[in-house]
């Protein structure tokens, strides 16, 4: 064999290995990847031609798939539209899925092993293969509460509710949303209309602000630096801190100044139990600064912040206190300020742990798992994450909560119930003093024996010129009323 013919060979055989080692990396090692992602619109019209599953909370139906006499022998409806498609996310042949469509799609489109029986006996039969159904724990009456006191104010924001002892979601409202219907059209121009408008939405409709964005926790978090003052023994609800309106920062010149520069008391100190009641920015600063930055964030992860991704079985953004290179970056973190953000499930997810005795519980928003014939599969056990502060600690911090939830005017205070809560309001963007503030109202409820925990966030007080924005004013009556929605009947 001469040597140009011998180059052909060797070239042909090294291509040819090239493309086996191709379609070897496509059809077996990225297979799965290519068939979970919704992009893959060969997968959603295969499951067009059969029935998908259904997605319900306490009997109410979410979303299910009708018979069609279109293109599709079956269309996915969603019959509570915008309330509910924080939850329910949406079914697109050509913007593929999100939500629990996509976080649960195995079950939905009946793939799942755990319905193999189920599909094996389709085979035998003959039948008409179908997907399996997904119960959340979402309580309607909690969610369509969260959703209207957002929705009705014309707010951009987002409520979280949690059973503090399973970590059950009960409610994941987020403002402003979209109606998935018209996603699920069959007809591809209705699809791409409704996409067009959606994408193009300002606010943006389509994020889901309880998992998927980060803000400024603000004074909320002081109950983290309250929990790390309190676990170090040094720190006790009388500690005298400082009451001073203003301090510099470490080893700059920065003042910090407390919310309109208020004095903390009416001497030169307080005690810790009234700086977190009147939220003291002055107070918080120092005693992050004498926790130390170890401290402060060993105390975070506790509770869950910078730890490993969580979902639920969406996906949560991770929250974080972000990097602390100074003295002065740790008293601007410790009062939830710089770098420190979180989602409202994590804010959420805090309050519910010092409500559950300091026991931390992974948040989870399916309860069950069935079959075809509704029969359960499966079922979500709650599970202990860790504990986040002692039984002690945590019977203090609910004691300084209610001392602060007590000290609050504002709309919404539910008779016979007492609350524990705090209030914060969180400066951003790149001009923070003229950009009206995010507020929050976090809370459990009732304190001596909680059955709910809440964390609201209303972007931009409500208001983008509410330079004076309050979360007292502005979130606490929201998270008062899916309070009362959560406790109707256990009273």
């Amino acid at each position: 064999m001469n040597a140009p013919i011998r180059r052909v060979a060797t070239a042909v055989m090294a291509m040819t290995v090239l493309l086996v080692a191709n379609l070897t990396y496509v059809q077996v090692i990225k297979a799965d990847d290519y068939a979970d992602d919704p992009r893959n619109q060969r997968v959603l019209l295969a499951e067009y031609s059969r029935e998908r599953g259904q997605i319900s909370a306490d009997g109410q139906v979410l979303a299910r798939s009708v018979p069609s006499d279109g293109r599709y022998p079956y269309v996915r409806e969603y019959p509570t539209g915008p309330t509910f498609a924080s939850i329910t996310g949406y079914y697109s042949s050509i913007y593929g899925t999100s939500g629990i469509e996509r976080a649960a799609n195995d079950v939905l489109n009946g793939s799942d092993p755990r319905l193999f029986t189920r599909r094996l006996s389709d085979l035998i039969t003959g039948r008409d293969s179908s997907g399996g159904n997904v119960v959340t724990t979402i309580d309607p009456v909690v969610q369509q509460t969260a959703y209207d006191e957002l929705a009705s104010n014309g707010y951009t924001g987002a409520v979280v509710a949690l059973r503090p002892d399973t970590g059950a979601i009960l409610a994941l409202a987020s403002t402003p949303s979209y109606d998935p219907n018209p996603l699920a059209s069959p007809s591809a121009r209705v699809q791409q209309e409704a996409w067009a408008e959606y994408t193009s939405a300002e606010p943006p409709v389509l994020v889901n602000r309880t998992i998927e964005e980060r803000y400024p926790p603000g004074s909320t978090f002081k109950l983290v630096i309250a929990a790390a003052a309190l676990e170090s023994g040094r720190y006790t609800p009388e500690t005298q801190v400082t009451a001073a309106s203003s301090i510099t920062l470490a080893d700059t010149t920065t003042t910090l100044q407390n919310f309109n520069g208020n004095q903390c008391g009416t001497g030169q100190t307080a005690s810790l139990r009234d700086a977190l009641q009147r939220s003291c920015n002055t107070a918080f600063a120092e005693i992050g600064a004498d926790l130390g930055e170890e401290a402060v964030r060993d105390q975070a992860e506790a509770f869950g912040i910078g730890t490993e991704e969580l979902t639920i079985p969406m996906p949560v953004a991770p929250s974080t206190i972000g990097d602390i290179e100074s003295t002065a970056a740790l008293q601007q973190s410790a009062i939830g300020q710089r770098d420190v953000a979180l989602t409202p499930m994590q804010n959420a997810v805090i309050v519910a742990t010092i409500a559950n005795d300091g026991q931390l519980m992974a948040p989870h928003l399916i309860e069950e798992i069935q079959g075809q014939d509704l029969e359960t599969i499966d079922t979500t056990a709650p599970d202990q994450l860790g504990r986040a502060v002692s039984p002690e600690v945590a019977n203090t911090l609910t004691e300084l909560m209610v001392n602060n939830e007590n000290s609050y005017s504002g709309s919404g205070k539910i008779r016979g119930v007492q609350i524990a809560a705090k209030t914060g309001t969180a400066e951003h963007g790149t001009m923070p003093k003229q950009t009206a503030p995010h507020v929050w109202y976090v809370a459990f409820a009732p304190a001596a024996n909680p059955q709910v925990a809440v964390a609201v966030l209303v972007e931009s007080g409500g208001d983008r010129d509410n330079l004076a924005a309050t979360g007292g004013e502005i979130a606490a009556p929201i998270g008062r009323a899916v309070i009362g929605a959560a406790l109707r009947g256990t009273q």
